[in-house]
């Protein structure tokens, strides 16, 4: 059900879709103008579902800069909520991060509203909250290792 590559993996459509995806969801449904385009997707693993030929859930990982062992989770989203589809995919996404890159802690920044969603696969708070673009975020992160 669910996909992961590399960017030199994925097809044209695939990569059309995938930002359409992010446009459709962080740009014009948040109404938050920002640099969706921003140079991390070339060393991003990206792991997606398509549905009816459109991306449906999508989560890009990369390693995080300046702290080696840690992998860094964004651009999560999915199009079909409330139907247990996004968390299908965060699972997905973590079992594939920890194949693919064997870090020792997983960090993201979460919309503040969907802290719960990301505590369910055991995230905990790793700051206050703060705004990214105008919309309040908190740090997560998932240690892996001890």
């Amino acid at each position: 059900m669910f996909i992961a590559k590399g960017f030199d993996e994925l097809t044209r459509e695939e990569l059309y879709e995938i930002l359409r995806a992010r446009v459709d969801v962080f740009v014009v449904e948040q109404h938050c103008p920002y640099p969706e385009l921003d140079g991390v997707d070339y060393d991003s693993l990206h792991v997606f579902c398509v549905k009816d030929g459109a991306v449906a859930a999508y989560l890009r990982a990369f390693p995080r800069e300046g702290e080696p062992g840690v992998i860094q989770v964004g651009r999560v989203l999915t199009r079909e909520r409330g139907t247990g589809l996004g968390g299908e995919l965060l699972h997905a996404g973590l079992e594939e991060i920890k194949k693919r890159y064997s870090p020792k802690e997983i960090f993201l920044e979460a919309q503040t509203y969907a802290m719960g969603f990301y505590a369910r696969e055991g995230f905990v708070k790793a700051s206050e909250e703060f705004l990214e673009d105008g919309i309040p975020h908190t740090a997560m992160r998932l240690r892996l290792e001890e």
